[in-house]
């Protein structure tokens, strides 16, 4: 099964996902955008419409879309409107596009749930809507993290990303 989102950085999202049981693959990319095969210099120059996403491959038997969705939701700022801390702009912008209806309305009722219980100090700004395409990025996005954890970037807002997953959901971490 697939599922498409948008937490900011994709270099981030993609090194949380790579550690969750169930998950086969985690492909960076971009959706949500008004051209095809957009580049990435096009996309963080705010050109294209695009958010910076991930394609996550994943076995709903191990793990399923809610739960994905609910480490998705612990590990960024889904408050921040087209920003995650210092990045700013719609390509950094919390979203899911959704592949069904199942996944429509998983997304919205985790969303109201959240913040009926009030996990969140202000009111969720994901984005919900239907994939309508998603673009594989360059090759060397792919496995960033792993290749360059010695990278401030990476030691600084990645690590922690990477913490909260294997503090908060123990039973889905690698």
């Amino acid at each position: 099964m697939e599922a498409i989102l948008a937490g900011g950085c994709f270099w981030c999202t993609e090194a949380v996902f790579q550690r969750v049981k169930g998950v086969s693959e985690v492909i960076p990319g971009f959706s949500g955008g008004n051209i095809k095969n957009p580049p990435y210099r096009e996309v963080v120059q705010g050109r294209t419409g695009h958010a910076e996403a991930i394609k996550i491959i994943f076995d709903p038997e191990i793990v399923s879309f809610k739960e994905l969705l609910q480490v998705f939701f612990a590990t960024h700022d889904p408050t921040t409107l087209n920003r995650q801390g210092y990045d700013i702009g719609t390509h950094y912008r919390s979203a899911i596009f959704f592949t069904n209806e199942e996944q429509e309305k998983t997304a919205r009722e985790l969303i109201d749930n959240l913040n009926e219980s009030g996990s969140f100090s202000n009111p969720i700004v994901t984005e919900v809507s239907a994939a309508s395409g998603f673009y594989k990025a360059e090759d060397y996005h792919k496995d960033y993290y792993n290749n360059n954890r010695e990278q401030g970037y990476c030691q600084v807002i990645i690590d922690p990303k990477i913490k909260k997953l294997m503090t908060g959901f123990k039973q889905l971490a690698i």
